[in-house]
């Protein structure tokens, strides 16, 4: 009979992978544009981080095949993206971006690979990178903190689509019921922490969720259709509009839509692609506003 935590795991996986595969559309339109625009790489190269660390968790954990595939294949995605972006980034976030895989994805992670075999012993070894990885993903997790504020402050869901809420939810809850099956704290507690982030979103969502930015008209809702409530986040770390600003008119395609919608549902897989763009997307307004008049 199969075990019930290999099912759960396994589903576990599917979402992850589904996570992990989300920034494709952004990426196809960086290769398209041959310009990485105004998109942020930092969250990739911590992702890669994150996925790098819970593989090598994953090999030294007994039965933590599950564990190593979902973030092997998490880790593979993470590092093309990083490559992507080095192709086409400008010269000066170029070296910025080298010098931090330098630090991050290879010195770090060397010298915890290094002290994990060759210093530490025994059970230790599984504790201080299971502690490391935790601590990564709540820090992860706790990121789109700033979208609830934001929410609650302006009253209106325009920062926090519902999708990524949904995921962080449902991502967090599955990887929850498994660490309880196989009794590993490291991958329950920021789990479960991603999951009660992922709840309290989903009320805050459907409770500001019929509100509207001050000065967006009912009109314009109907014109940009629902693609737009999704598209304006991107991984942004701050969520408030400027004051003198309003928020643009145009329409959007649906095309672009279809796209942006891919892209909002980059976040922590255990997970990180939280909300960085938000202030790339808000000083863009105030730019565009400030041409206008």
């Amino acid at each position: 009979m199969v075990d019930a935590s290999f099912i759960v795991g396994i589903i576990g996986n599917v979402i992850s992978i589904l996570v992990f595969a989300s920034p494709i559309g952004t990426f196809w339109r960086i290769v398209k544009n041959k310009s990485t625009e105004e998109f942020k790489w930092l969250p990739y190269v911590a992702t890669l981080l994150s996925t790098s660390l819970w593989s090598f968790y994953g090999i030294l954990k007994p039965d933590g095949l599950l564990i190593l595939t979902v973030n092997g294949a998490g880790a593979v995605l993470e590092a093309i993206y990083v490559i992507i972006f080095l192709i086409y980034a400008p010269k000066k976030t170029k070296l910025s971006m080298i010098k931090m895989v330098a630090a991050v994805n290879i010195g770090f992670l060397a010298l915890v690979v290094f002290i994990t075999l060759f210093v530490l012993h025994g059970s230790i070894r599984l504790l201080v990178v299971g502690v490391l990885c935790a601590a990564l993903t709540i820090g992860m997790y706790a990121s789109p903190m700033a979208a609830m504020t934001t929410v609650i402050k302006t009253k209106s869901v325009e920062y926090m689509p519902f999708s990524l809420s949904f995921f962080l939810f449902l991502n967090g809850g599955i990887w929850s019921i498994y660490s309880v099956l196989v009794k590993d704290y490291f991958i329950g507690v920021p789990n479960a922490l991603g999951f009660a982030l992922g709840s309290a979103q989903l009320i805050i969502y459907f409770m500001y969720r019929g509100q509207t930015v001050p000065g967006k008209t009912q009109e314009t809702d109907e014109e940009q259709g629902s693609g737009h409530l999704i598209g304006k986040v991107e991984m942004a770390e701050t969520g408030h509009l400027p004051k003198a600003s309003s928020l643009p008119k145009q329409p959007l395609s649906r095309q672009d839509s279809a796209v942006k919608i891919i892209k909002a549902f980059s976040m922590p897989p255990l997970e990180l692609q939280s909300f960085w763009n938000q202030r790339d997307f808000t000083e863009q307004i105030g730019q565009k506003n400030a041409i206008s008049k």
